[in-house]
């Protein structure tokens, strides 16, 4: 189209540039070729429609006929490798230790008699976990599971049930050996070594939580050496391992494993009513304690030393006027027990180290029987051989040297 069939400003009449002549009619604009594709398009559709309307749909319109029509394409896709592949190492050690344990970890029924407000008699029923060492039928686990029992039934991995009988305790580390008559071959665990544990190594808990038979939960090593008081009777419980695995009711009892399956400790207390990741589990040497004194025909009476401490070493040591090696510094002295009946000093005043109060003036507390005290679980773990009328030879040091205190080993005060 040029300029003079369509001016972009076409004279009207009135106009100051009219010079007289009337307007001239501009003539129609032609349609678009653009236009007439868009209606013919909408006019298919509407055909169509009406088609699909009179004769009905030619084929069920359903998420099933939508992925036929796909040709053969999955609406997802697959991983590349399937049947376990891509777990890591660290997963796959721990699906091979849990196949292995979880056959020899048991659940425990112990069943007492109890008096109501009207001195009735009636059945009470607690549940635990322990854990078969040979094939014998012989279970180790807490004390505190069996204490009191009229009746203990095993439940085996397999539901096969047996009763079982007691052989040997030591309330002293809420232990307790058990026994049961399997009439098959049964799986069972091998015992490691707890005195070699370090902070942050990896450990696996077993056990019946709540019912919840054959629960794996894992975790690290949190600390060594801790004693917590609990029960009944406020009885303590020293030298413990400390673990963020979760540990909950009916746990107790079970197995404590490393990352090569041996148990390192019997999973035994935890803080509060439910687990917040602290649990506390009774190292398993002391357990082999209790296996030879019933091999050998001993009465397992564990002895105890009787002192409270803090380890320290160090910067903090020679803060405190110490050697730098460091060994335990009494924080105090239980009445009764085997230290009290000794020369051993407890301390005389209390410092703020930070924000933390630390008893001085005791004796720092620096070998038994000639080996050395380096760690917070030493005594305790130099103590689980010992036995009640042994004697024992701590090098201490106070008043800027060192010496040698016996200390005759008694029964303690709680077990009297």
């Amino acid at each position: 189209m040029t300029s003079e069939q369509y001016p972009p400003n076409p004279i009207e009449p009135g106009d100051p540039f009219d010079f007289g002549q009337p307007p001239r009619k501009l003539p129609p604009r032609p349609p678009s070729h653009r236009t007439l594709r868009v209606f013919l398009l909408a006019a298919i559709i509407a055909s169509g429609a009406l088609y699909l309307m009179s004769h009905g749909l030619p084929f069920n319109w359903t998420a099933k006929s939508l992925v036929r029509s796909m040709a053969g394409r999955a609406l997802w896709s697959d991983s590349a490798v399937v049947h376990g592949a891509g777990l890591g190492a660290d997963e796959l050690n721990n699906i091979e230790i849990y196949k292995d344990a979880s056959k020899a970890t048991v659940y425990i029924t112990s069943t007492t008699v109890q008096r109501d407000f009207f001195y009735q008699p009636y059945q009470s029923q607690a549940l635990g976990s322990g854990f078969l060492i040979n094939e014998q039928g012989f279970i180790l686990t807490n004390y505190h599971v069996v204490s009191g029992s009229q009746r203990l039934q095993v439940t085996l991995a397999d539901q096969t049930q047996y009763e079982a009988k007691a052989l040997d305790i030591d309330r002293s580390d809420d232990l307790a050996l058990i026994r049961i008559d399997p009439k098959s071959k049964v799986s069972y665990l091998r015992l490691g070594d707890s005195d070699h544990l370090q902070v942050g190594q990896k450990v696996l808990a077993i056990g019946n939580p709540f019912g919840f038979a054959g629960t794996l939960t894992t975790g690290v090593v949190s600390s060594i050496g801790r004693t917590i008081a609990g029960g009944r009777n406020e009885q303590k419980l020293e030298g413990l391992i400390q673990t963020d695995a979760a540990i909950n009711s009916g746990n107790s009892g079970g197995p404590l494993l490393d990352s090569s399956g041996n148990v390192i400790g019997i999973n035994t207390a935890i803080i509060g009513p439910n687990n917040i990741g602290i649990g506390f589990a009774m190292p398993i040497n002391r357990a082999k304690a209790l296996l030879s004194d019933y091999q050998a025909g001993r009465i397992t009476e564990r002895p105890k030393l009787g002192v409270s401490t803090v380890y320290v070493a160090g910067d903090l040591a020679e803060a405190l006027h110490l050697p730098r090696e460091g060994g335990l510094l009494i924080q105090g002295i239980e009445r009764g027990s085997s230290a009290a009946g000794s020369s051993l000093r407890g301390p005389r005043e209390a410092v703020l180290v930070g924000n933390y109060e630390i008893y001085i003036g005791g004796d720092l507390i620096m070998a038994m029987d000639g080996q050395q005290v380096d760690r917070e679980d030493s005594l305790a773990r130099l103590m689980a051989n010992k036995r009640v009328g042994d004697t024992v030879e701590l090098t201490i040091f106070r008043n800027g040297k060192k010496a040698k205190v016996p200390v005759k080993l008694i029964q303690p005060p709680d077990q009297g």
